[in-house]
């Protein structure tokens, strides 16, 4: 059973000496690829019977378009096409070229290739391999079309826009808006209509409020806008930022009931949220797919942007965009194909349209569900670890400090019980200072983990001492820990189904070597010597009153 939890295709044979079938339960029979009993068969026989289940799993496991180029560089057949070092061969011929082939490997270089090779199909025209390669991962994420973009969420966003948007047109535009869309507004020369989020004193960007979605509310932006002439056009985009970069979560059904048909294109910018799709922890919180029948919009178009570079396997600017039909219409491809050719390279790399292939193929089945339940439960071991640490050390010595990690303030929430419920964002809550949120609209994705460092409460009151985020993530980048982002008393960390237990024990190391230096007002230049040599009026300085003089 633990097996195939995570591996539904994986042989299994069953070894003994006088077991039959009719001794086992058939919840075991029906997982099993055969039997081998001693003394029966030879050996040979036994090896032919094994070698023929394990061929045939390994040549199912590559998707469409990665096993088309394994063949290829397979194959070794000379080419006259670009790019121009030939399979890697042109570094073979510099020193600094011959350690760049030893870095990146044959394999790598082989099939860094041109669009010209035909047996893989064309990207740009959605033919042969990549084509079935997009509609494999279709499959996976239970979206009507999938197309693979190689040059980041950052293009999808522009080939979404350029397909359904033109000049004057009346588009609403989350203002916490990835710069691509803003871009996007410029490009299309539409008139925005912007949906104000909230914020918190941490200055952590929340969830826009409900109201802001009314139409009620949208119209009295559109009549007070000077720029729109015709105040009863409807509006032909609203694009959302699906999750925030801290892990806000909007539900999506409630939007579509709010906005289907009165607004023509919903655009969910889920950058940061493809494993969404894979685990009914988010159920109703992200755009496509998921692991529940979704009901239709009966006519505004839904499309998801996402990055599979970000949290799931793919490539540094390997992207995806997801269309779910509605009931009245379906995707102009043409029109659609139009703006994709716009926005995307004719010499895309070949690896990165591999690694999207592969990174919703490792996605498929309980396979994938496993990986996303992986990447839960280590955020919420990680938070129940902190929170522990928090009382040992309270406990300790009264009114010592620990970091705090920003979300719910319950047990289930960092007991992985993967219950939506323990995430919501509940109106009145203290923890996420957000105020009155509506019941049900918003919850935080567990995954994403901002880690608050003392000095500033979440009701915005400044604390007597405090320490700043800037110098405790300094700190840790010198030590060998490197977060995602970092505020004034707040840094952000994020687990994806790549993270390990090694690498949040680091952390939670690192930060426990910090707290000892504070607490001792160690030199800056014995706990941050490269800190110390760039800025040498610091380097006597004691750790504490460092961070006290900036808190100051």
């Amino acid at each position: 059973a633990d097996i195939r939890s995570r591996n539904a295709d994986l042989p299994i044979f069953l070894y003994g000496e006088t077991k039959t079938s009719k001794h086992l339960p058939n919840d075991l029979l029906k997982e099993l690829h055969g039997f081998i009993h001693m003394y029966e068969d030879t050996p040979e026989f036994v090896a032919k019977q094994v070698v023929r289940e394990a061929r045939s799993y390994v040549e199912k496991i590559a998707p469409p378009f990665f096993k088309a180029l394994l063949g290829y560089a397979a194959n070794g057949a000379y080419s006259w096409h670009c790019p121009g070092h030939s399979g890697g061969v042109a570094f073979l011929k510099s020193p600094a070229g011959q350690m760049f082939h030893q870095f990146f490997g044959e394999n790598m270089l082989r099939a860094d290739v041109c669009n010209a090779v035909e047996e893989l199909g064309q990207l740009l025209d959605h033919t042969g391999p990549a084509v079935a390669a997009e509609k494999n991962a279709a499959r996976i994420f239970n979206a009507d079309h999938l197309f693979f973009v190689t040059n980041g969420t950052s293009t999808s966003n522009k080939i979404v826009w350029h397909s359904t948007v033109g000049p004057g047109d009346i588009v609403l535009v989350d203002r916490n808006c990835h710069k691509s869309n803003l871009h996007a507004i410029m490009m299309t020369g539409a008139i925005p209509i912007f949906l104000t989020p909230t914020r918190n004193h941490h200055g952590i960007i929340g969830p826009i409020p409900a109201s802001e979605f009314s139409y009620a509310s949208i119209q009295k932006k559109i009549d007070a806008n000077p720029f729109i002439k015709n105040k009863k056009k409807k509006p032909r985009i609203m694009t959302l930022t699906q999750s925030t970069y801290d892990g806000v979560l909007y539900n999506v059904e409630k939007i579509k009931a709010e906005l289907d048909g009165k607004v023509d294109t919903l655009h969910f910018d889920e950058a940061w949220l493809p494993h969404a799709a894979f685990h009914p922890l988010y159920n109703h919180m992200h755009a496509v797919g998921g692991t529940t029948e979704r009901v239709r919009a009966k006519e505004s178009m839904i499309f998801s942007t996402q990055s599979t570079h970000k949290t799931l396997a793919g490539l540094s600017q390997a992207s995806q965009i997801l269309v779910r039909e509605p009931e009245k219409k379906k995707l102009n491809r043409q029109i659609f194909n139009e703006a994709y050719l716009m926005h995307t390279s004719t010499s895309p790399q070949y690896s990165i349209i591999a690694s999207c292939d592969v990174a919703a193929a490792m996605m498929e089945g309980a396979g994938g569900r496993a990986l996303v339940e992986d990447s839960i439960r280590e955020a919420c071991d990680f938070r129940s670890a902190m929170k522990k640490t928090e009382n040992e050390i309270t406990s300790e010595k009264k009114g010592d400090w620990w970091f705090q990690v920003w979300g719910p303030e319950t047990e289930a929430a960092s007991a992985a019980t993967f219950s939506q419920e323990d995430w919501i964002l509940k109106p009145g809550d203290q923890w996420h200072g957000f105020g009155d949120v509506e019941e049900g609209f918003n919850m935080l994705d567990p995954i994403k983990a901002t880690v608050l460092t003392p000095g500033l409460s979440v009701d915005g009151a400044f604390d007597a001492t405090g320490i700043p985020a800037s110098i405790v993530t300094k700190y840790l980048s010198e030590n060998g820990v490197n977060v995602e982002k970092c505020g004034l008393y707040s840094f952000f960390i994020m687990f994806t189904i790549g993270v390990t237990k090694g690498r949040w024990n680091s952390l939670m190391a690192g930060l426990q070597q910090f707290k000892a230096a504070y607490d001792g007002n160690v030199p800056v230049w014995k706990v941050m010597p490269k800190f110390a040599s760039h800025h040498g009026r610091y380097a006597q300085v004691g750790l504490r009153d460092l961070c006290q003089s900036i808190h100051e």
